[in-house]
């Protein structure tokens, strides 16, 4: 394990993992937002939930990206 990645790099981590629960829970259980707040922004129709799921997995995979060379750019200047 790194040990000189910066806070950076473990927020960008941390991002990753928070969106890629986000995208997980609304792609398994879409209308978690109807029974969580007990609203329905789109009227049941389904979009709000496409788009969040759109959202979560751009953000899931830019920050993957981001944190991974958070850790090589740590790893090469360690060795």
């Amino acid at each position: 394990m790194v040990r000189n990645v910066r806070l950076r790099g473990r927020i960008e981590a941390i991002a990753a993992c928070l969106s890629g629960l986000l995208f997980l829970l609304t792609a398994i259980w879409p209308d978690w937002i109807e029974r969580v707040f007990e609203v329905e922004p789109d009227q049941g129709s389904g979009a709000l939930e496409w788009v969040i799921v759109g959202v979560a997995l751009c953000a899931t995979i830019i920050f993957s990206l981001l944190a991974r060379a958070e850790y090589r750019r740590a790893r090469a200047a360690q060795g």
